[in-house]
């Protein structure tokens, strides 16, 4: 039984990504970050989108809120599942992820107009800790 790294290490010598991912070079490596990189900015996406509109049906709307949560929820544990490689590159790939997200979808950068105090801005709730 092959043991993983139970601190902290910086390397492209790994297989944890994700199973069967073959880690041994620089190029399935790096592609590897970009790809928890791009899941931990779909998060973010996700967490600050609004897609159902005004006056849809309560079921309807109701499903899809529940849908989109659990598509989050599905993304949020691959990455963690990723950070838990204990490899640094992983971990602020993610990091970059969720700050890039929130740059983007979630500060007041790009947003063209201020929400009012009483406007959700997202489908679902915030993910909380």
């Amino acid at each position: 039984m092959k043991m993983g790294h139970l601190t902290l290490f910086w390397g492209k010598n790994t297989e944890d990504i994700f199973p069967g991912w073959s880690g041994g070079s620089f190029c399935s490596y790096f592609f590897g970050l970009i790809w928890v990189f791009l899941l931990s900015f779909m998060v973010e996406r996700l967490s600050h989108t609004k897609l159902i509109k005004q006056g849809t049906n309560h079921v309807v709307a109701g499903l899809l809120q529940t849908l989109m949560y659990a598509t989050r929820v599905a993304l949020a544990y691959l990455v963690m599942l990723a950070v838990m490689s204990f490899n640094v590159g992983v971990l602020l790939a993610s990091i970059g992820g969720y700050a890039v997200g929130f740059l983007v979808y979630g500060s007041q950068v790009f947003r063209k107009a201020d929400f009012s105090q009483y406007e959700e801005s997202s489908d679902i709730p915030p993910l909380n800790c």
